[in-house]
């Protein structure tokens, strides 16, 4: 298979959901003693995802205790309601998803406004041309792998040629957003997802099991 090329470097962002959540920043600390820079943090609120998770307190809380780069995914029914608590609680990067009914591009606008990364991301079910209208607003693009809620489920190959659009409509367009994938990405799938144009790559239960974590993420950023 081709290599798409990115304008971005390849980046490997370890899940925190995937971790012990009884040593959350045991496992915050521990992905940037194994080198990496990103951590994604999964915010969701039981009502756009069937699931909870955690809210600002915990990045709060975590903000002091390191550097990494807080990439942060908001599954919320009303992302545009809490952007301004999770920029103050150390987010760098807020990524919101296009589904629900409130006003995207403002959202997205007011994200940059408060000097952060913005992003866009879309369920496997929705079309990839729901994101097509704000390319040129975001820094991320973050395609959805598995149906989001819960770790540990299998990759959706079907969801490759979202990836090879979006790298295609970048280049056409002369943009450099990341194309961000998360959902069973583990060393094959994310290679996979590499040849189609994504750069980004989120991994959860894969990262936190590996044997051996610098080595996974050498495989899928050499």
């Amino acid at each position: 298979m081709a290599m798409s090329t990115s304008p971005n470097p390849p980046v490997v962002v370890p899940s925190l959901l995937a971790s012990n959540h009884g040593r959350l920043a045991e496992a915050s600390l521990a992905v940037a003693q194994a080198g990496l820079t990103w951590l994604h943090l999964d915010i969701m609120d039981g009502h756009f995802v069937p699931n909870l998770s955690f809210g600002p307190q915990v990045l709060a809380d975590l903000r002091p205790l390191t550097q990494l780069f807080f990439d942060t995914h908001l599954m919320l029914a009303n992302p545009h309601q809490f952007i301004e608590s999770f920029a103050q609680a150390g987010a760098q990067q807020i990524t919101i998803h296009v589904e629900p009914d409130y006003p995207v591009a403002q959202t997205l606008a007011r994200i940059r406004s408060l000097g952060l990364k913005c992003g866009l991301a879309l369920k496997p079910r929705t079309p990839v041309y729901a994101v097509e209208p704000y390319l040129s607003d975001v820094d991320n693009i973050l395609v959805m792998t598995v149906e989001p809620g819960f770790g540990g489920q299998k990759f959706m190959a079907d969801m490759l040629p979202k990836i090879a659009l979006l790298a295609q409509w970048r280049a056409e367009k002369k943009l450099n957003y990341r194309i961000e994938v998360d959902g069973g990405v583990d060393v094959e799938t994310g290679l996979l997802c590499r040849a189609q144009g994504a750069d980004t790559f989120v991994c959860g239960t894969a990262y936190f099991h590996a044997a051996d974590r610098q080595a996974f993420a050498a495989k899928l950023t050499a």
